[in-house]
């Protein structure tokens, strides 16, 4: 199998897509110069309100809405971490080394949220991120993940991924992390540390450590709360910590500046595979080139299609998904009703796993697959389904289907589900349902970029419009484009975009800065 990671960036967004073997497997997309309450995000907050019926607490991080502490989330070490706090918050100058710190006694499970006070100082970390019209949930059970290892602050034990299977190797590792990690520091060995050596691991640890006393400094230092004391890296390099392989094929991005950082990471954690970091120079946007634009396209939104007309109908409320999975206008099988339904669930099965990973649903998922009578057949579909989780790396949980055929999954949920809107409202009219003769359509054109010459004074720019119009602009020796170029003296490219509507355009100067045609064809009458 054959992986590659694309990375969009645009002004207002970044978008990275994986795909395995030329399928897009996972797509996240990020909105830039905002307000993110990521994942491992670690503030000096204040506590807002107890909720003793609750057992917990909401606590402002600066978000529109207060997150959520419960009791439990405040971990074994909370008097540690609240003592070592008040240490280094009475001396703003020179900072208390956590070495030094004395190890507070562990949290009793059963005690009542009512030992915080409102109003007080807290230092939180985000494990969900907003929800819908929940806040972000909070644990001040704070680390910080690498790519082999988990530091852990007043941790006092070394932890080896269950995934690493040999006595031998668990016993090494574990080992070398003892020998290695400063005092009130726990550590996590994740599983891709499996055959590492004691350097790298331990080129990692201080990466780690340089964190947490840049974080802790940030929080000695604070003036007021809320304040934001460690950003986990961007969405580019969290996605490639937790999923690099070595077998990747290559890493496209298409501005130089990320794909800079992206490059320096794949240098620190695995140096001989930091060419397959690539800059995209193409003039198609990144998405057309490498077919990720048709894939979003076809498998978001409420039906999605499969083998020989099967498809599935997702839909999505507060408190679960439900697929329903139908068999279309599928050829029926030559062996009887039983093995076509066989045939379109397992088709399911395979579609469905990709699109958990997809969309990253999470909570509870019910699937209503087409009814099958023989045992058998329903324990192979079980564990088909099985199989394909594997490579989640999401924890889950299948059960068996019901008597009423219906398959429940949960899935961890630790951000909204991915929702991308692929119906598209016609950009001219509106929805009202009336347009101008699309035959004036390139009438119009011309008089944007009459108003780009002219009254902006931009010589050189590229159009980007549906590649039907790109096509129709470009035919022919003596094309449109060619009269245009001819008639007002510029240097115009036409570029096809998958993204854009039949009779949608875009302006882009030669940097790929988008022109706002309306704002400034404004700004200079």
């Amino acid at each position: 199998m054959t992986s590659e990671v694309i990375i969009d960036v645009q002004p207002k967004e970044i978008s990275i897509a994986l795909l395995e073997d030329k399928n897009l497997v996972e797509y996240q997309n990020e909105k830039r110069q905002e307000a993110s309450y990521s994942v491992g995000n670690i503030y000096l907050g204040k506590v807002r309100k107890l909720m003793p019926g609750l057992n917990a607490c909401f606590v402002d991080v600066g978000s529109e809405r207060d997150a959520f502490l419960h009791y439990l989330d405040l971990g074994t070490q909370y008097s540690s971490y609240e003592k070592y706090l008040k240490q280094v918050q009475s001396d703003k100058k020179k900072l208390y080394p956590i070495q030094k710190a004395t190890r507070q006694p562990d949290l009793p499970k059963d005690g009542s949220i009512t030992m915080l006070k409102q109003g007080q100082e807290i230092l939180v970390q985000v494990v969900k991120e907003p929800i819908n019209t929940k806040g972000p949930r909070l644990s001040c059970d704070i680390s910080f993940a690498g790519r082999y290892i988990v530091l852990i602050p007043f941790g006092d034990k070394v932890s080896v991924s269950s995934k690493i299977k040999k006595s031998e190797e668990r016993a090494r590792l574990k080992q070398l992390v003892q020998s290695i990690r400063p005092k009130n520091f726990g550590v996590i060995v994740r599983t891709s540390a499996e055959g590492k050596r004691v350097a790298e691991l331990d080129s990692e640890l201080k990466t780690l450590l340089k964190r947490w006393e840049d974080m802790i400094t940030k929080a000695q230092k604070a003036i007021k709360t809320p304040q934001l004391c460690f950003e986990e890296t961007g969405r580019a390099v969290a996605l490639l910590r937790d999923l690099f392989d070595p077998t990747y094929d290559g890493i496209y991005v298409n501005d130089a500046e990320i794909m800079g950082q992206v490059k320096d990471y794949v240098s620190l954690i695995a140096p001989e595979k930091k060419d397959i970091v690539k800059l995209y120079n193409g003039t198609v946007p990144i998405f057309d080139n490498f077919n990720v634009t048709k894939q979003i396209k076809s498998s978001f939104g409420k039906t999605v299609n499969y083998k020989r007309g099967a498809y599935l109908i997702i839909q999505s409320t507060e408190a679960m998904h439900v697929v329903d999975v139908n068999s279309g206008n599928r050829t029926r099988s030559e062996n009887g009703q039983e093995q076509n339904a066989l045939e379109v669930n397992l088709g399911a099965a395979d579609e469905l796993a990709r699109q958990l990973r997809l969309r990253d649903m999470g909570g509870i998922i019910v699937v209503d697959f087409i009814d099958m009578n023989l045992a058998e057949d329903r324990q192979l579909l079980y564990e088909r389904m099985c199989k394909n989780m594997q490579k989640d790396r999401a924890r889950h949980n299948i059960l068996p289907l019901s008597k009423f055929g219906l398959m429940q999954i949960t899935r961890q949920r630790v951000r909204p589900a991915m929702d991308v809107n692929v119906e598209e409202t016609c950009p001219t009219c509106f929805g009202k349902g009336k347009i101008k003769s699309s035959i004036l359509f390139t009438d119009q054109l011309e008089s944007k970029i009459d108003s780009l010459v002219n009254k902006i004074g931009i010589r050189k720019f590229c159009l980007h419009v549906h590649p039907y119009v790109a096509a129709y602009i470009n035919q022919g020796i003596w094309s449109l484009k060619r009269q245009w170029q001819m008639k007002y003296g510029m240097g115009i490219r036409i570029v096809p975009s998958q993204k854009l509507a039949f009779l949608q355009y875009e302006f882009y100067d030669k940097d790929r800065q988008f022109i706002d045609m309306q704002e400034d064809i404004e700004t200079n009458s």
